[in-house]
């Protein structure tokens, strides 16, 4: 059931009107409600894995009661340990039993030793990685003294099974999720209009943009040995903007839908198309992911490397984009995505621009021509190595990328589509760079409501509400639901 389908339309819509009109008068019947439905919504997904799901939010929520009640400080320690135990390993097994297997397999085949081990059919449990990461940093933020625990199970369960971000994140953290649990929510009509303007806006980016995308990006990877090197630019180029609109487009519906019910959370997008160095861009992009691994994983890194210096920081960045690449997916694909985009902040550190705050130098309509070569430059870093996400082996991304140099990059880009969905495609892209562009310093794309003229406003929502029916029919699963 997913976001952009008619059954999560009328899953919302029935939720949606019992939990505003029915069980809005008291705040625990409501989040038993809201509960309740995120078990349906998880369950409409596979009903099988609803006690895996239950089980980590039972042993979380007990784990963090005893941590906080601990005083001995090896007690709280091992009570830590076993939760990351308990959450890492049921990600490991889920998500990277298989890659762990067959890379042994193929370790051991270099020196001719041929092993008998069979992978498993396993299925990857929805939102795992997401909800994971929630629990984790539960109990890490109680035993560094950062929250104290719920002790009331019914807002920690829905904490974890929050469905409008169960799918694909955002990845809240207990100090901000749990306290709007905890208190009454009131409907506001004007952050429910907001948020349908948020939901029509992701919409639209995920049905319009990425799913033709898509259908372009398909038909080059397909084909990418037989057709000129300007075809395969256009096909990485494609799968960029594939991959941030379908992302920022669920993300953008996923905040909607939250606001709808009261909830405000974490924003993971903004804008990242426009930023000017990778730094940047990875401040803009999933930033609920970003900004984990950096409290969790980086600081740490750089804590115990800091008497390195600029070499002990390059490692620490490197080993944080390693373990990025990796959570998307258990293939070395990723994992060389990661340690890519880790060496593109090798030359901030050396030049000591890390963290430097750039002055802007254009205008509200048009970037200076330095700011638009910073912004073309690093989106091209990102479209390049984003070609790893789209390839299922290493050998094949360096395929693709030894057929991309070829004196063939200058000729006519040749795409096995008909001539009408290309453009239609390209139009629709520069509509919505446009947009987003304008939009830079808003919320998100669609938030318009600074326009007087109540009759361009309709236009502009009928707009693009006529269009988002006339692509409805394209079947393109969320690409980050996958991981």
């Amino acid at each position: 059931m997913v976001f952009n389908s008619l059954k999560f339309a009328a899953f919302f819509v029935v939720f949606f009107l019992l939990y505003w009109l029915i069980f809005n008068r008291n705040n625990k019947i409501q989040n038993l409600f809201f509960l309740l439905g995120s078990y349906v919504f998880y369950c409409w997904w596979d009903w099988r894995f609803l006690a895996l799901i239950i089980g980590s939010s039972l042993v979380n929520y007990l784990l963090g009661i005893y941590i906080d009640k601990s005083e001995n400080e090896k007690r709280r320690k091992f009570l830590v340990l076993l939760g990351l135990i308990q959450g890492l390993g049921g990600l490991l097994f889920f998500k990277y039993f298989n890659f762990f297997i067959d890379t042994f397999i193929s370790a051991f085949s270099l020196i001719n030793i041929n092993l008998s081990i069979h992978t498993l059919n396993i299925i990857l449990p929805l939102g795992i990685s997401f909800y994971t990461f929630r629990a984790i940093s539960y109990l890490l933020d109680i035993d560094s003294g950062k929250i104290k625990p719920t002790t009331d199970w019914v807002i920690f369960f829905s904490y974890i099974a929050f469905f409008p971000c169960l799918t694909a994140g955002p990845i809240d953290r207990a100090k901000s999720l749990i306290p709007q649990l905890e208190k009454k929510r009131v409907f506001d009509y004007s952050h429910a209009t907001d948020a349908m303007r948020q939901i029509l806006w992701g919409l639209f980016k995920k049905v319009v943009i990425a799913d033709n995308c898509a259908t372009c990006t398909n038909a080059i990877f397909e084909n990418y040995k037989t057709l000129p090197a300007s075809s395969l630019l256009f096909g990485a180029f494609y799968f960029a903007i594939q991959i941030y609109s379908d992302f920022s487009g669920y993300s953008d519906m996923a905040i909607g839908f939250s606001r709808l019910l009261g909830f405000n959370v974490t924003k993971n997008f903004n804008f990242p198309i426009f930023a000017q160095n990778i730094s940047e861009f990875w401040q803009k992009w999933h930033i609920s992911l970003t900004s984990w691994m950096t409290d969790y994983v980086f600081t740490p890194l750089s804590f115990i490397f800091r008497t390195s210096g600029k070499s002990g920081l390059i490692l620490s960045i490197l080993i944080n984009f390693i373990l990025i690449g990796l959570w998307h997916g258990s293939n070395w694909t990723f994992i060389l995505f990661g340690f890519l985009q880790g060496c593109y902040f090798i030359p901030l550190v050396l030049n000591g621009t890390l963290n430097r705050k750039r002055v802007k130098e254009g205008t509200h309509l048009l970037p200076s021509f330095n700011e638009f070569l910073r912004m073309a430059g690093t989106f091209t870093l990102v479209m390049l190595t984003v070609v790893l996400f789209r390839s299922e082996t290493i050998g094949q991304a360096f395929s693709y990328y030894q057929a991309i140099i070829s004196t063939s990059l200058l000729s006519a880009p040749k795409i096995p589509l008909d001539k009408a969905v290309k453009i239609v495609t390209i139009i629709f892209i520069i509509i919505m760079i446009i947009v987003e562009w304008l939009q830079r310093d808003k919320e998100h794309g669609l938030d318009i409501e600074n326009i007087k003229n109540s009759f361009l406003r309709l236009s502009i929502y009928y707009t693009i509400i006529a269009v988002i029916l006339i692509f409805a029919g394209q079947k393109v699963t969320f690409i980050y639901a996958q991981f």
